[in-house]
């Protein structure tokens, strides 16, 4: 079962000053909408890896997250790099639809191959042993014309540990990762749905990723995700999460 976070009902209880409003509710039978603004963070949140706080950005406060500074002095494939680095949300989730607003910077001591990796993770578990993840690389988006192969890698899924993006890339070429009409510093509505083994992604309602996730589905709870090199930005998410 797909439990209600109860994070976001605690919120729900307590009315933002803005337009939108958290709330919480039941839409259909064994599925449950809910919604928060990601004006601070969550109570019952976990950092793993990043350091989180809340920042003005464009007229409203939202979730700034970037790598604590440890992980950025550490080793890639190890503490960077298709890594657990992320905000992890404090309950759980089977099949869901969840989006977010995301914007990513890049800090000023980002390496060469940084593209401003920003998405969500999705099924992490308990341990943090595994889950599943779509994310995109803006500087790759055509708004950049990064040029050919970059320009067909905007959009990238991957499932830790065992399948990183250069291990997919390897064994199924073009198959987990996309181009996508995105670029630098802007706000972009990022969205993934999860039913089963399926996944599909989609980046302002224009679909841009889908296919077969290389992890078991199970239960687990949702990350807020950033790499190397981005400063990134998370505002107004909402989840819609079905009955397993």
């Amino acid at each position: 079962m797909n439990a209600l976070p109860s994070f976001f009902l605690h919120l729900s209880a307590k009315p933002t000053p803005s337009a939108r409003t958290d709330t919480a509710g039941t839409v259909s039978s064994g599925s449950t909408m809910i919604h928060c603004e990601l004006s601070e963070r969550p109570s019952g949140s976990v950092a793993n890896k990043v350091d989180v706080r809340p920042i003005a950005k464009g007229g409203r406060i939202v979730l700034r997250i970037a790598l604590d500074a440890a992980s950025r002095a550490g080793k890639p494939g190890v503490d960077f790099v298709d890594q657990p680095s992320f905000l992890l949300l404090p309950e759980t989730v089977v099949d869901a639809t969840i989006e977010v607003d995301v914007c990513a910077r890049l800090l000023p001591d980002a390496p060469d191959y940084a593209r401003g990796f920003i998405g969500l993770a999705d099924r992490v578990r308990p341990d943090l042993s595994a889950y599943e993840s779509v994310y995109i690389r803006p500087t790759n988006g055509t708004l950049h014309a990064p040029g050919p192969p970059r320009d067909h890698r905007a959009v990238q899924y991957y499932a830790y540990p065992d399948w990183p993006f250069d291990v997919l890339r390897d064994r199924e070429p073009g198959r987990y990762e996309a181009g996508a009409d995105i670029g630098i510093d802007r706000w972009y509505r990022l969205a993934i749905t999860v039913s089963g083994p399926a996944f599909s992604a989609s980046v302002n309602g224009i679909p841009v990723l889908s296919g077969t996730g290389t992890i078991e589905p199970e239960p687990g709870r949702i990350g807020l995700w950033v790499d190397i090199g981005t400063e990134g930005f998370f505002s107004n998410m909402t989840v819609l999460a079905r009955a397993g």
